[in-house]
């Protein structure tokens, strides 16, 4: 292929993966060349459930992509540089309610945040269009991390700091390193990608980064990333695709937990444009009932449908089931209006660009 990277690329990760003991040492030891501390990542004989040579530069060094940590925040009526249409992430833990302006977390990619009395991560991989909030705390231990500067099929790979290790953000499980196969998943909280009028009106005493970060970054709305956003084109090569979706449609992904039985899907993707089409949906994933809810503006919110069903929108607050009974839309559950106890739970789910999730999981179901 002489110097067609690409093509290189392509025939090395379609061949069986048998690399030498030491591949991983070496790799450390490259890449140290363009900043020391990634031999960290690579320690002689470090374990590994991926295939090493499908991590790549980021093009950064470790946290060469600063991390926010606990950011300061202002209440809804005191911001001023956000207008309605702008694009949030919106998170509700307990009591609290906050919106993580997209504008603000691309240029960081990664928040540690309190919120509700838990500790969070919160993650954004800029290149794959997924936002996942994680506990902090994962089998008794809290974990702090840091952006790695390293990829894994066009996806963003964290550390912790405590051991080093390198994480799967799509799965919120270590993959590289001392913690790799030890069992430890951090647990996703439920995340809403919508606009800031629409988060303000269902959430009043909502709360919202303000601009003083602590960086120098050009926080206008469409910003960071605007070439990347605004095409189809990767920046990153992947080692496999499906044009059933262009690269770069956004898709409502779920991912059952390896506890399913063997027999049920895995992984399912839905497009959100055929979501936007069909605002109140039911499907049944992992042998289990949901229906997913689509606001007027996109903001996607899965719920656990049980014995329910769920036909239409009432307004932009409420659904309707089949025997006519009013639901009311919440971060935490479907309502029934008449009978407050009764509570269809929240299940976690998030956008992906349809290509990055197809690379980590190409046997998901499609649903376009």
């Amino acid at each position: 292929y002489g110097g067609d990277l690409a093509r290189w690329k392509e025939w090395i990760w379609s061949q069986p993966y048998e690399p030498h003991p030491d591949y991983g040492f070496f790799k450390g030891q490259w890449y140290s060349r363009l900043d020391p501390d990634f031999s960290v990542f690579f320690p002689r004989g470090v374990r590994s459930l991926i295939r090493l040579d499908e991590v790549e530069w980021g093009g950064v060094g470790v946290n060469g992509i600063p991390p926010l940590e606990y950011p300061p925040h202002l209440k809804a009526g005191e911001v001023g540089y956000l207008e309605d249409h702008h694009i949030v992430f919106g998170l509700s833990v307990g009591s609290e309610t906050r919106a993580y302006p997209k504008r603000i977390l691309a240029w960081h990619e990664l928040a540690l945040d309190q919120l509700g009395g838990a500790e969070l991560t919160i993650v954004y991989c800029t290149l794959c269009g997924t936002v996942i909030p994680f506990d902090s705390m994962a089998e008794g231990r809290r974990y702090t991390f840091g952006t790695s500067g390293l990829l894994y099929r066009s996806n963003k790979l964290m550390f912790d700091h405590e051991t080093s290790s390198l994480w799967n953000t799509f799965e919120g499980t270590p993959v590289v390193g001392a913690l790799a196969g030890s069992g430890v998943r951090l647990t996703h909280r439920a995340v809403v990608t919508t606009t800031w009028g629409e988060w303000k009106r269902m959430h009043p005493e909502t709360t919202v980064l303000s601009l003083d970060t602590g960086f120098e970054r050009n926080y206008a709305e469409g910003a960071a990333y605007r070439d990347y956003f605004g095409s189809d084109a990767l920046m990153f090569q992947v080692a496999r695709w499906d044009d059933r979706l262009p690269n770069k449609a956004e898709v409502l992904v779920l991912r059952s937990d390896d506890s399913a039985p063997v027999e049920v899907e895995r992984q399912l993707a839905i497009a959100a444009s055929f979501l936007q089409r069909n605002r109140v949906f039911e499907v049944t994933f992992s042998g289990r009932p949901l229906v997913v809810v689509t606001s007027p503006e996109g903001g996607n919110r899965v719920y656990d449908a049980g014995g329910r069903r769920f036909e239409r929108h009432l307004d932009e607050a409420h659904v309707i089931d089949r025997e006519g009974r009013s639901w009311r839309i919440t971060e935490e559950a479907l309502v029934l209006d008449d009978e407050p106890n009764v509570q269809r739970g929240r299940v976690p789910a998030q956008r992906a660009f349809w290509f990055g999730w197809y690379a980590q999981f190409p046997d998901t179901q499609l649903i376009h």
